[in-house]
């Protein structure tokens, strides 16, 4: 079970017209800045929300938000989100996982 984490959460300030601002709820965590502790996927979360809310790349979004469940579903945690039975990875390994699951042609579970 995932509880969540702030490392999970993606956000967008939109207006009526013009750009929207996407990020990552998150702060910039400086206390572990070059470790490879971060959870990365807040960040890549807001990138799926640009696509579609932003540029209307709906379909580009939802490759990224299933990548990311597909990452998830294999097991792959940074160590917020770590529990028992799953594998332990840092900043780096989650973003290649991801990556992966994109690229990948098998569509993930939900």
């Amino acid at each position: 079970m995932i509880t969540g984490s702030i490392g999970m959460l993606p956000s967008a300030s939109l207006g009526e017209s013009g750009p929207g601002l996407f990020e990552p709820i998150h702060g910039s965590a400086p206390d572990i800045a070059g470790q490879d502790k971060a959870n990365p996927l807040a960040t890549i979360l807001s990138a799926a929300m640009l696509l579609k809310y932003g540029l209307g790349e709906a379909n580009a979004a939802k490759r990224i938000e299933n990548a990311v469940l597909d990452t998830l579903n294999r097991g792959f945690r940074t160590g917020d989100i770590y529990s028992a039975g799953n594998k332990l990875v840092g900043c780096k390994e989650m973003g290649e996982a991801v990556l992966k699951s994109v690229d990948s042609p098998v569509p993930a579970a939900i």
